[in-house]
C-alpha cells in the first residue's frame, strides 16, 4: 500500500514536471489583472513595445456596470515586463479624439492595435456622448503612433453603417489587410471589410451568419485561421483556409470580448470576467489554447497557466 501510494505520488510528481519543461513560463495569477481605479477592466488588447521592451495591455476602463457606466469610459493601459505574468497600471491611453467636439463628454470603447513597417495603429471605438441606453451612433476611428504612448488621430472609418464597433485585424497572405467588426444595423452582426493599406477600408459584408457575436479576434496558428467572438454565453469559435468561409465549431472559450496573442508558437486567450465573487467588477485573465483534433480548446481551467509572451512583436498574419 505505500509503496503504491509512493508510486502515485513519484507519478505525479513527474507528470508535473513534464508539464513545467514542455509548457515553460511564469505562473500567471488569477485574476491576472484587476483596474486599480474602477475595477472592471474590459475588451483587453495586447501589443509589444520594443522600445520600453515591455508588453502593453489596452483594455477598456469601465467605470463599473450599468449602460451609463460604460459610456463615459477611456483606455486604459497597464504594462509587463516578465513575459505576460504581472501586470502594473500605467495610466491612460493619450487620446483626444472627440474632446474638442463634445467636452460634456464622450465614450472610448475596445481598442485593438497592431504594429507594421515602423508605426503603431489603434482601431478605436468611438461613442459620441455619455448615454443611458444603447440607441446612439458609434464608429471605429483610426489612431497611429510612433511610440505606443502618444496617440494621433486619423480619422473615423467609412464603413457604411453609423454603428459599427469592435475592430479587430490581421493581415492575409496576399498583403490584404482585414477587420472584422460589429455592425449594430446588421441582424447577423460579425462583418468585415478589407484594406490595402491600414487607411482606406472597404466594407464586404458579413463574415458569418450561424450565430451572433461582438468582440471578434481573427488570428493564424497551427495552418488554420481562427476567428474568436464573444457570444455572450462564453467565445464563439471558427476557422477557416482562407479567411473567407469559416466553419463553426461546437463548444466555447470562457469568459468575454478578448485578445488571442500568438508567441513563441504558443497562444494565449486574454479575456475579461467572471465577476468577482464579492461584487459586480471583473478582472482580466488568461489561458492558454490548444488545437485538439482539429479543434481550438483551452486548457482545463482547474489547472494552473503558465506565462511566456517573448520580447519581439506578434506577427498580425
Amino acid at each position: 500500500m505505500k509503496r503504491a501510494a509512493a508510486y502515485l505520488i513519484l507519478a505525479a510528481s513527474m507528470w508535473a514536471l513534464a508539464a513545467t519543461a514542455v509548457k515553460p513560463g511564469k505562473l500567471a495569477p488569477r485574476p491576472l489583472y484587476r483596474d486599480p481605479v474602477y475595477d472592471t477592466p474590459t475588451d483587453p488588447a495586447l501589443c509589444y513595445n520594443a522600445e520600453q521592451k515591455k508588453w502593453l495591455m489596452f483594455y477598456t476602463q469601465r467605470r463599473g456596470n450599468g449602460i451609463s457606466l460604460i459610456h463615459g469610459t477611456r483606455i486604459g493601459v497597464a504594462e509587463s515586463a516578465d513575459g505576460g505574468a504581472t501586470w502594473t497600471y500605467r495610466g491612460l491611453a493619450a487620446i483626444d479624439y472627440g474632446a474638442d467636439k463634445y467636452p460634456d463628454g464622450y465614450t472610448y470603447w475596445a481598442p485593438d492595435v497592431i504594429w507594421f513597417k515602423g508605426i503603431y495603429h489603434m482601431y478605436l471605438t468611438f461613442v459620441p456622448g455619455v448615454f443611458t441606453n444603447w440607441d446612439h451612433p458609434r464608429e471605429i476611428v483610426h489612431l497611429t503612433s510612433r511610440d505606443m504612448l502618444k496617440w494621433t488621430a486619423v480619422g473615423p472609418l467609412d464603413l457604411g453603417t453609423d454603428r459599427a464597433i469592435d475592430a479587430g485585424l490581421i493581415q492575409l497572405r496576399n498583403g490584404v489587410w482585414r477587420m472584422f467588426f460589429k455592425d449594430e444595423r446588421k441582424k447577423m452582426m460579425l462583418s468585415y471589410a478589407d484594406s490595402p493599406d491600414l487607411y482606406l477600408w472597404q466594407a464586404k459584408g458579413n463574415a458569418v451568419t450561424d450565430r451572433n457575436g461582438e468582440g471578434p479576434k481573427p488570428f493564424h496558428w497551427k495552418g488554420k485561421y481562427w476567428l474568436v467572438a464573444d457570444i455572450w454565453a462564453g467565445q464563439g469559435v471558427w476557422n477557416s483556409d482562407d479567411c473567407t468561409h469559416w466553419k463553426p465549431q461546437q463548444g466555447v472559450l470562457p469568459g468575454n470580448h478578448g485578445d488571442v496573442v500568438v508567441s513563441g508558437g504558443r497562444a494565449y486567450f486574454f479575456f475579461f470576467g467572471p465577476a468577482q465573487r464579492s461584487s459586480r467588477t471583473v478582472p482580466i485573465n488568461v489561458v492558454e489554447l490548444n488545437v485538439v483534433n482539429g479543434k481550438l480548446v483551452p486548457q482545463d481551467l482547474s489547472e494552473p497557466t503558465y506565462i511566456d509572451l517573448k520580447p519581439q512583436r506578434e506577427t498580425e498574419k
